[in-house]
């Protein structure tokens, strides 16, 4: 039987990796897809939580309902950011962070 803590370690590895992701890696696009591994983690954190508080006999829907907004969020976020990446692609013909932060010239 899966229980509301093998949902949570699952979540807390895939928070994890993202953040691992996020501290090690030098090239924006697997910075923003680490960000997104992040993102879902705490989406299924917020679903297990739903899915196991029990109100009359039902699952708490009202977790479930927040995690369709925040997906929504996170599409107009990655049209958002996939657009700056290009951008700044296009200008420095780089994806790295340094090439980035040296905005100069």
């Amino acid at each position: 039987m899966i229980t509301l803590n093998h949902y949570l370690i699952v979540s807390a590895l895939l928070f994890s990796l993202g953040m691992a992701g996020v501290i090690a890696r030098r090239n924006i696009l697997i910075i923003y897809m680490c960000l997104e591994m992040m993102l879902s983690a705490a989406n299924l954190t917020l679903v297990a939580f739903s899915r196991f508080r029990v109100v009359e006999g039902l699952p708490d829907y009202a977790a479930q309902s927040l995690v369709f907004f925040t997906i929504t969020v996170a599409a107009a976020e990655v049209a958002v950011g996939l657009a700056i990446i290009v951008a700044l692609y296009r200008s420095k013909q780089s994806v790295e962070v340094e090439s980035v932060t040296k905005l100069q010239g």
